[in-house]
C-alpha cells in the first residue's frame, strides 16, 4: 500500500511539472555526488552535493538532505544542511528547515519556515561591488560633477 500512495504523488507533480520525475524513497539513504537532467522528489536521505542546474528539486516532509544544493528550482518541503542555490526560485514552505545560506532571484519563505543562514537575492554580480558589502547612503557623484560642485 505504501508504494500505492508514493507512486501516486509524483505522477501527480509530474503533471504539474510536465517532464519526467524521480523519487527517492523513505527508506533511501544516498551518499555521494548526484546529477541528473530531470525533476527529483527526494523523501530519503542525501549526504554529499545535489547539482540539477535544468531542473526541479523537491525536498519532502520525509526528506533530508546534508548537502550542498544547485537545481533550477528547489522546494524545501523537508529539512536540508548545507547551502541552497537557484537559478530561478526557492521556495521554503511551513515546514521546511534551511540550515545554510540561501541564492536565489526569487524566494518564497512560508510562515512558519525557518532559515539558518544568510540570503542572497537577485543575479548573481561580478567585480568588486558583489565581493565587498553593500554600500549604504547615495552613490558618488561622476568625477565631472564633483569638479562644479564648490
Amino acid at each position: 500500500m505504501a508504494n500505492a500512495t508514493t507512486g501516486n504523488k509524483p505522477s501527480q507533480a509530474t503533471s504539474v511539472a510536465g517532464g519526467n520525475m524521480a523519487n527517492i524513497g523513505k527508506s533511501i539513504t544516498l551518499k555521494g555526488d548526484l546529477s541528473g537532467n530531470e525533476d527529483l522528489v527526494i523523501e530519503g536521505h542525501v549526504e554529499g552535493r545535489v547539482d540539477l542546474p535544468n531542473n526541479m528539486l523537491t525536498i519532502g516532509a520525509n526528506g533530508s538532505c546534508s548537502a550542498e544544493v544547485h537545481a533550477k528550482t528547489v522546494v524545501v518541503v523537508g529539512k536540508v544542511t548545507g547551502n541552497v542555490s537557484a537559478t530561478e526560485r526557492i521556495e521554503i514552505q511551513a515546514t521546511g528547515l534551511v540550515n545554510g545560506d540561501v541564492a536565489a532571484p526569487r524566494l518564497v519563505v512560508a510562515e512558519g519556515a525557518v532559515v539558518n543562514g544568510s540570503i542572497e537575492m537577485g543575479t548573481k554580480k561580478t567585480g568588486p561591488v558583489a565581493a565587498g558589502a553593500p554600500s549604504i547612503g547615495p552613490a558618488p557623484l561622476p568625477p565631472a560633477e564633483r569638479k562644479a560642485l564648490p
